[in-house]
Formats: structure tokens, C-alpha cells, sequence
């Protein structure tokens, strides 16, 4: 599969941001890997195996971008303050770098975009969304946790309240936001396959419904596994009915 590499430094996170882009036109994915995973992570594991007649069509155009999750939610050697402060700088340069830099390889500034993750990577995909309903219109959340919690050893500040989605979406009353939120594709995959445990997408659907945001959570099943095999499957059939 022929890609793209671009890679800028980012102030915001002191280091570089990474980008391989996939595709030739169509509608614009930014896929977050899972927690240990990188920009390469969706070629490695052969998701364009799945997805590549989506491209070839010009359906779809991936952005697969890195993560500092290594710096950030499993650095166990800093403090839970400076854990959730890369999270904080992280969010910054995927909205003032990455996004922008999607519209204008797009070359349409305003596109809308999907954001797209398994596992840890649906965190970064729904968080994205919650955090920039203007720019980003879809969000697929494959396997996904939305309380962190446990990363921050009982430590919690407003960094992190405003980065942990079960905090402040069950509190959202903004109408400036709701209205943008009640406009966008929000989609919780979800099942009873092998490793998957569907309570944290439950217990976020449930935030969502008790602020009024439309969304789907999104139960495949047997076909709702935590591994990649499931994910691919997932990930061709919304594209073939959704884009």
C-alpha cells in the first residue's frame, strides 16, 4: 500500500509529530493507534489488506498519526500531573497541527473529519470528538475505555477531569458544544467476543444519553472481539455503509 510520511517538530509536545497518510481522495479518517502502537500500527497489522478497495475507490483517506502514550497515561516514573499535562499538549497539537494539516491536504479547510481508534486508540478517537465537535464530525470508538482513572494513582485535577470523558460529558451543559455534538456521528463499538469488555462503552453510551447527544452504541456480538481480526471486519463494514 503506497502512503505518504510527513513529520514536523511540535513544540506543543517536544518532540516530532508523525503522520502517513493513505489514499488518494475520499472522506478523512485520523486513526489513533492503541496504546503501544504507532503511526505504522494500522499497515502492520494489515488493516489496509481489508481496506485498501475503500481507498482505491476514493471512499476513504487515512491519516494514521502517533501517540505519546508512552510519555503520557503509562509513564509510571513522572507524577500523574505531568502524565495528564502530555495528554493536555497532546490534544493541543492533534487540534492546532494534525487537524489543520488534514484540511489542507485535503485542500478544503473545514472538511469534515472521522476520528478512529481500537482499544486505547478509541479513547484519543472519542475524546477528539467530545473536545472539537466543529472539526470533527464522526467518530468510530472500536473497543474502547473512556475512564482513566486508573493511570492516575488517585491523583485528579482539572487536567484530567477535562481529559476523562465519563467526567465531563456527565456534566456537559453548554449548549455552544451540545448543539455541535447533537450534529455529529458518534459510534461505540462494542460486543461479547473474545477479551472485549463491553462496560466501559455501556457506561459511556449511558453518559451520552443522559445529556441528550445522539450516538450509537453499536453491539456486534460474537463479532465484537478485542483483537484486529475484529476490528478489521468492523472498520470495512462502516465504511462501506457510512462513507
Amino acid at each position: 500500500m503506497e502512503s505518504e510520511t510527513h513529520r514536523w517538530y511540535s513544540d506543543r509536545i517536544g518532540r516530532d509529530v508523525h503522520v502517513r497518510v493513505y489514499g488518494h481522495f475520499g472522506q478523512p479518517i485520523l486513526v489513533f493507534p492503541t496504546s503501544g502502537g504507532d503511526e505504522s500500527e494500522y499497515e502492520g497489522q494489515g488493516m489496509f489488506d481489508v481496506l485498501g478497495h475503500h481507498i482505491q475507490a476514493g471512499r476513504a483517506k487515512f491519516f494514521c498519526v502517533n501517540s505519546v502514550n508512552n510519555d503520557s497515561w503509562y509513564n509510571k516514573n513522572i507524577h500523574p500531573a505531568d502524565r495528564v499535562k502530555f495528554q493536555v499538549a497532546y490534544d493541543s497539537a492533534i487540534a492546532n497541527e494534525v487537524l489543520p494539516f488534514i484540511e489542507h491536504h485535503c485542500n478544503q479547510k473545514g472538511i469534515a473529519i472521522t476520528t478512529t481508534g481500537a482499544s486505547f486508540g478509541a479513547y484519543h478517537a472519542a475524546n477528539t470528538l467530545f473536545k472539537h465537535p466543529t472539526r470533527v464530525r464522526r467518530c468510530l470508538a472500536l473497543s474502547g475505555v473512556y475512564d482513566l482513572r486508573s493511570f492516575m494513582d488517585g491523583y485528579f485535577d482539572d487536567n484530567f477531569y477535562f481529559n476523562n470523558p465519563v467526567d465531563y460529558m456527565a456534566n456537559l451543559t453548554d449548549w455552544n458544544i451540545l448543539q455541535y455534538l447533537h450534529q455529529c456521528d458518534i459510534r461505540l463499538a462494542t460486543g461479547n467476543g473474545p477479551y472485549e469488555d463491553s462496560g466501559p462503552a455501556r457506561r459511556m453510551s449511558a453518559i451520552l444519553t443522559s445529556r441528550g447527544i445522539p450516538h450509537h452504541l453499536d453491539d456486534w456480538r460474537d463479532q465484537g472481539g478485542h483483537d484486529w481480526p475484529y476490528w478489521k471486519h468492523q472498520m470495512d463494514v462502516y465504511i462501506s455503509r457510512l462513507f
